[in-house]
């Protein structure tokens, strides 16, 4: 099972709504965007010629699907980014919102 760490308010052991609602879009986010990685077709030249997935026969252009999932996935990665960066705002400045304060 796994035990997730939700912050609860000091005086009435309530959770905060701003860092629950970063937290759980932090989870969701952080699962598209692997798996948007993972859905990625690999180029070679990198990492991916470690395991085996340099092995690519065609070397065209990219289509308008890898187009579309390269932008899916840039989107994703700076609502992550921004999920993380706010959570901290709300940790560091607001301590009284979380544990930490």
């Amino acid at each position: 099972m796994i035990a997730l760490l939700v912050p609860l308010e000091a005086s009435t052991g309530q959770m905060t709504w701003p860092i629950l609602t970063l937290s759980i879009v932090l989870i969701i986010t952080s699962i598209v965007l692997a798996l948007f990685v993972l859905l990625h077709k690999s180029r070679g030249g990198g990492m991916s010629d470690l395991f085996g997935g340099g092995m690519s026969t065609g070397m065209g252009g990219t289509s308008m699907a890898e187009r579309n999932l390269d932008r899916m996935t840039i989107i994703v990665g700076l609502v992550w980014l921004a999920s993380i960066i706010g959570l901290l705002v709300l940790y560091r400045y607001f301590g009284d919102f979380g544990v930490m304060g």
